[in-house]
């Protein structure tokens, strides 16, 4: 998954849990950016009778990096509290929520949103309230009306939405994780000979659950830094952009009477820049404390991502079908190209047309060159697809992250960094088989961008 339950003790703690997180040149205001960030994943549609929300003792927040330091130059920053109308009732609502304000909705959330930038704190909002759950056509039965309300303009220009959202990421995971089996790649022929024969076609495992989102859509004007500080244009537009999520040291169980209580200052327990990075390049004995640290701190990391695991895997999964990758891997040289992609950006020169480098700090954050206008006639598959405005040029939510990954490791992206490698036939070919339309809750033309939730009553649909 892009970083669903990714690391052990995260996966303990749903609230906190980062899971997707996107950013890209909005395409019906290309003076704007988007940025949006998923919690809470893996949610089933029935969730009642409490129902899935944002935890009232996390700090979320997401960065944007502009000068390439690998620090946070503009934070936006979401906390929520939670408010029960009626005490002397179970259930979520008593009756259809047909507004914000609703009497009959019992369990309300409201957030504060903070931007945080040059070392101040400015309060852009006190207490925006989040839509309910989507919990069913008789309880809320006009459900856009509702997410129409609670997206907000605010008069120092931002647009803001929290709340539930359908999962947009699309991923075969139970054929994935039976020791990378790729269904769809399987039943290929390479170089006139079949690979292996999958049984069945691929399935979105997430399809029909649902996320919490933090989306905030900023004008270019408030996270880009003047040219100036870097001496040169093309690099005053990129930005890097990460989110996470951060709980108070201390936690102290309350009694009968007290309830639970949190001290102390905050401390960072989820972190997520480019999809599947903590996923698939961070090795499980690392994975926690990759998720407490900061982008500064990825050079820890570097050795994995210039010598990624699964490279290694593809070539023994898959014999004799990627050779010039099992000799780029004996022969121990780094992956520059990966490193560049993941940790500085692509500089220019390689690509024509295009550079998204924020300099030599090596940090994963997702990396938007926010001065190429977005696409018409979107490429799912970004940049390989010769699509600039795609991943990893940011992350727009059709974007197939997996596929994309998958390939580069393969060493489609090889020749960025190195013209004499030839990358293997299969390599452009290596694909879970998913793509957009094996979501089931279609993507919006506008923000906040992900589908309408699933509503509990009528997903599963009845047999």
């Amino acid at each position: 998954m892009s970083s669903h339950r990714e690391a052990p003790e995260i996966s303990k703690d749903p609230v906190a849990d980062s899971s997707d997180l996107y950013a890209f040149v909005s395409p019906n205001h290309p003076d704007t950016v988007t940025l949006i960030a998923n919690y809470v994943p893996l949610q089933l549609p029935s969730g009642g009778p409490n129902f899935f929300e944002f935890g009232d003792d996390v700090r979320y927040e997401i960065h944007v990096d502009n000068d390439g330091d690998g620090h946070p130059d503009v934070t936006y920053r979401f906390e929520f509290t939670t408010e029960i109308t009626n005490p002397n009732s179970f259930l979520y609502n008593t009756g259809p929520i047909e507004s914000l304000d609703s009497k009959n909705w019992n369990r309300r959330q409201f957030y504060r949103l903070t931007r945080v930038a040059d070392g101040r704190e400015h309060v852009l909002a006190h207490k925006l309230p989040c839509p309910p759950c989507n919990v069913g056509p008789l309880s809320t039965p006009k459900y856009h009306d509702l997410v129409r309300q609670a997206t907000y303009r605010l008069s120092t220009g931002e647009k803001v939405f929290a709340g539930q959202r359908a999962d947009g990421f699309f991923v075969d995971l139970g054929s994935i994780f039976d020791l990378g089996t790729l269904r769809p790649f399987q039943q290929l022929h390479v170089a006139g000979k079949k690979i292996f024969k999958a049984e069945g076609e691929p399935v979105n495992s997430l399809d029909r659950m649902n996320v919490h989102s933090i989306a905030v859509q900023v004008p270019l004007s408030r996270v880009r830094r003047k040219a100036s500080r870097y001496g040169a244009a093309d690099r005053a537009s990129v930005i890097g952009v990460w989110t996470s999520a951060s709980r108070q040291q201390v936690r102290v169980l309350g009694d009968r009477v007290a309830a639970d209580t949190a001290a102390g200052p905050f401390t960072q327990v989820s972190r997520l820049g480019n999809p599947l990075f903590n996923e698939v390049i961070v090795p499980m004995s690392r994975k926690d404390l990759w998720n407490t640290l900061p982008p500064t701190e990825d050079k820890r990391f570097a050795q994995f991502v210039e010598h990624p695991e699964l490279a290694a895997l593809l070539p023994a999964l898959y014999p004799g079908v990627f050779p010039n990758l099992d000799a780029l891997n004996k022969s121990k040289k780094p992956r520059a190209d990966l490193a560049a992609i993941l940790l500085t950006g692509i500089p220019a020169g390689l690509i024509d047309g295009f550079t998204n480098t924020t300099g030599d700090v090596q940090a994963d954050m997702l990396r938007l060159n926010t001065a190429i206008p977005p696409n018409r006639k979107p490429d799912r598959f970004g940049v390989l697809g010769g699509d600039l405005a795609g991943f990893p040029n940011g992350r727009r939510v059709g974007d197939d992250v997996v596929s994309i990954s998958l390939r580069a490791i393969a060493g489609v992206t090889v020749p960025l960094v190195d013209k004499a490698f030839k990358p293997d036939a299969a390599a452009a070919a290596v694909t879970p088989g998913l793509s957009a339309a094996d979501v089931t809750a279609p993507f919006l033309g506008d923000f906040p961008f992900l589908g309408t939730p699933y509503d509990g009553f009528g997903n599963p649909p009845a047999s």
